[in-house]
């Protein structure tokens, strides 16, 4: 077998379609169908069950793609140790990054490294905490910044900040009337809340109960932007909690509808995530390092020491 093939049936994994697979790989259709044959031929199994659509692996194929990713992973390690030795940043950099972490953690730091690392090419993707982390498995991306703790067989996490959440209520609302608010608080009506899949929203109910459900009134909104939850209480009314960072560009009467909660303060675990087996160690050591040169001093103060509030990966889906 060759590496060749390992990347063609890896492929036609990933893309779950032949004629996409040889797109991604540079190749005719026939040319990657022919050289998967031989290497079923010489395995003496079928890696994929062509009768169904989309073509899926079969048993048996499962476990050669499986090795097939670790072999690549481990033959793509290699031009990275020689480019490491010359201390050399370059190649691409692909990564990962949840909605609600985004317009507000990007803006602090991807100028500076994409300045400081010009022979780099960065590919972020806006997606949410699963689609992350199936595009690790099949390195479709390098890395993933999104909140923690997981507890996903085979991905690593490091730490980079904790992020207190704050709450946002409309004037009208009973929580603006409170100088600081207490869990208890959150027993009231008018909870906006973003729509399903957004681990935000699995945290948001974690802290104001499981048995939470929106706003109750006879409008059903779902989006999977904070920035439209904000306008619709400036607008109507009820209340919702937004991660700490997103704070810090609004306007004083948006700051003024923000209250903050009494210690300990509940608070989100952000983190690079990353295949076991990841390649572009230096690069992405370089990414960590430039996040937390750059983060404000505000929210390093803010979180020092408090109450981890969090969901993994299975309650998301």
């Amino acid at each position: 077998m060759t590496i060749s093939q390992l990347e063609y049936i890896v492929a036609v994994d990933t893309h779950r379609h032949f004629a996409t697979a040889a797109d991604s790989c540079h190749v005719t259709q026939p040319t990657l169908s022919m050289q998967i044959q031989k290497l079923e031929d010489e395995l003496g199994i079928l890696v994929f069950d062509r009768s169904k659509q989309p073509v899926v692996p079969t048993e048996a194929g499962q476990a050669v793609l499986a090795q097939a990713r670790e072999v690549l992973r481990a033959a793509r390690r290699i031009p990275e140790i020689v480019s490491e030795s010359k201390n050399d940043f370059q190649g691409e950099l692909k990564i990962g990054i949840i909605p609600t972490l985004a317009p507000y953690l990007l803006p602090y730091f991807i100028g500076e490294f994409i300045d400081k690392y010009p022979a780099v090419s960065v590919q972020i993707q806006e997606l949410v905490t699963e689609q992350i982390i199936e595009r690790l498995r099949n390195g479709l991306i390098d890395v993933g910044l999104v909140v923690t703790p997981l507890a996903e067989n085979g991905i690593t996490e490091v730490t980079l900040f904790k992020e207190p959440f704050v709450v946002y209520a409309a004037d009208s609302h009973p929580l603006s009337r409170k100088q600081d608010v207490d869990l208890d608080d959150l027993q009231t009506a008018g909870l906006w809340l973003l729509t399903e899949g957004h681990c935000f929203r699995n945290q948001v109910m974690n802290i104001c109960g499981a048995d939470r459900k929106a706003n109750g009134s006879a409008l059903r909104y779902e989006t999977g932007s904070l920035e439209t939850l904000i306008k619709l209480i400036d607008k109507q009314d009820g209340f919702t909690l937004l991660p700490y960072l997103a704070t810090f560009d609004m306007d004083e009467t948006r700051r003024a509808r923000t209250r903050p909660f009494t210690a300990p303060q509940p608070v989100r675990e952000v983190s690079l995530v990353m295949h076991r087996s990841f390649l572009k160690r230096k690069l992405i050591n370089a990414l960590k390092q430039e996040i937390l040169d750059h983060l404000p001093k505000q929210l390093l103060e803010e979180s020092a020491g408090e109450q981890v509030v969090s969901v993994s990966q299975k309650d998301a889906r």
